[in-house]
C-alpha cells in the first residue's frame, strides 16, 4: 500500500522503516495534514498522521475526494480528527492505544522532581559557580496525597510509580479501576474532593468536548496553595488564563506541563529565528514556577518503537482485509453502549 507520512520527524523515520521492513510503499513529507497540504495525498491509498495534525471534516472531504481511504494516527489521542466526518466520507481511521504508558508517566514524574527539588534553577546557579543553596528547598514526597486524574493505561503506571515513593492515592474517573484500589490503596473521588486535598494533581485524560478546560479557575482555587498541578495529557484540559492567574498570585505551588493548548505552529520546530506571537504561551514559559517541556514525553526509544510497529501494523490490516483490533469507530461503539 503507497501510505504518505505527514509531520515526520527525522527521529522517528528510521523506527517507521525498521517496523515497515519494504510491505509498503512510505513517503515521508515533514508538512503536516491540513487543508494545504491535503493534495500531497494525491496516489495514496493511506496517510498516517501526527496529533497535531488537522482532520476536521473540510480537510476530510478533500481527502475523500483525492480517494485516500486509511488514516492511521502515530499517537493515541484523536482529538484532532473528526470522526463523525471520517464516517459519513467512508475513511476508516486507527490510532496507537497503547504505545507506552511508562514513557509518560515517567516523564510526569521527571516534572514533579524537577519542580519540587528545584533541579533547574540548582543548575543555572551552579554554572554560575553559585553554590548556594538559599532558595532551593523543597519537600519529601513521601507522605503527600497524589491525586491522579484519569486512571487508565497511563494513570495506572502513575499510581504505581506515586505509590513507591510512600505517597496517599487519590484518583478520578468516569470508570474505576479495582486493581488500583486493591494493590495501592487509591480512593476515587471526585473532580472537587482530588483537587481540594492533594498536595500534587497529574492528568491523565484524553481530550473531548466533556474534558476541555475541565481544570477551570474554580477547581484551581480550591486547590492546596502549596500544589503543584502536572499535565502529560492535553493542553487544553487547562484553562491557561486562569492557571497563569493563579500561579502569579501563589495561589498554586507550580506547574508542570508537557503540553499546552495552542500547540499548533509553535511545537515541533525551531522558532527561535521567527518570534513566537502567542502571548499566553511567552507569559506562561516565563513564570519562575512552571517547567515546559515541547511535548516530548513520548519520545523514548520503547516508545517510537511500539508506535512504529503499531502504525504499519494497522496497514497491514488494511491492506489484508482484516479487521484492524486500533480501528477507531469500535471504541467509539463501546463507549455509546456503555
Amino acid at each position: 500500500m503507497k501510505v504518505l507520512v505527514y509531520s515526520a520527524k527525522e527521529f522517528e523515520i528510521p523506527f517507521l522503516e525498521q517496523a515497515n521492513n519494504n510491505r509498503h510503499q512510505l513517503t515521508f513529507v515533514k508538512e503536516p495534514l491540513d487543508i494545504d497540504t491535503a493534495f500531497k495525498s494525491i496516489g495514496h491509498q493511506a496517510i498516517a498522521i501526527f496529533s497535531g495534525d488537522d482532520a476536521s471534516s473540510l480537510v476530510l472531504e478533500t481527502l475523500k475526494n483525492l480517494e485516500v481511504k486509511f488514516i492511521t494516527l502515530r499517537s493515541t489521542g484523536y482529538n484532532n480528527v473528526h470522526l463523525e466526518a471520517a464516517k459519513k466520507y467512508g475513511l476508516r481511521v486507527a490510532n496507537v492505544p497503547n504505545y507506552s504508558p511508562h514513557a509518560i508517566a515517567e516523564h510526569a514524574v521527571a516534572l514533579l522532581l524537577a519542580l519540587n527539588r528545584k533541579i533547574i534553577p540548582a543548575n543555572q546557579q551552579v554554572q554560575r559557580h553559585n553554590f548556594l543553596l538559599n532558595g532551593l528547598m523543597g519537600f519529601d514526597l513521601h507522605g503527600k496525597t497524589v491525586g491522579i486524574v484519569g486512571t487508565g493505561n497511563i494513570g495506572s503506571v502513575m499510581a504505581k510509580i506515586m505509590h513507591g515513593f510512600g505517597c496517599r492515592l487519590l484518583g478520578h474517573d468516569l470508570v474505576e479501576n479495582t486493581n488500583l484500589k486493591k494493590s495501592y490503596d487509591l480512593q476515587y473521588t471526585d473532580l472537587q474532593t482530588l483537587c481540594a486535598k492533594s498536595d500534587i494533581i497529574s492528568l491523565h485524560l484524553p481530550l473531548d468536548r466533556n474534558t476541555y478546560d475541565i481544570i477551570d479557575g474554580k477547581l484551581i482555587d480550591g486547590m492546596k496553595k502549596n500544589a503543584i498541578l502536572i499535565n502529560t495529557a492535553r493542553g487544553a484540559l487547562v484553562h491557561t488564563e486562569a492557571l497563569i492567574k493563579a500561579l502569579k498570585e501563589n495561589k498554586i505551588a507550580a506547574y508542570g506541563t508537557d503540553v499546552y493548548e495552542r500547540e499548533k505552529g509553535v511545537f515541533f520546530r525551531d522558532n527561535k529565528s521567527e518570534e513566537v506571537k502567542d502571548e499566553l504561551l511567552k507569559t506562561l514559559i516565563s513564570l519562575p514556577n512552571v517547567l515546559l517541556t515541547p511535548h516530548q514525553a513520548f519520545m523514548t526509544r520503547e516508545a517510537l518503537r511500539n508506535l512504529a510497529q503499531t502504525t504499519i501494523s494497522n496497514i497491514d490490516a488494511w491492506e489484508l482485509g482484516q479487521v484492524c483490533e486500533n480501528e477507531l469507530w469500535e471504541e467509539e461503539k463501546a463507549k455509546e453502549s456503555g
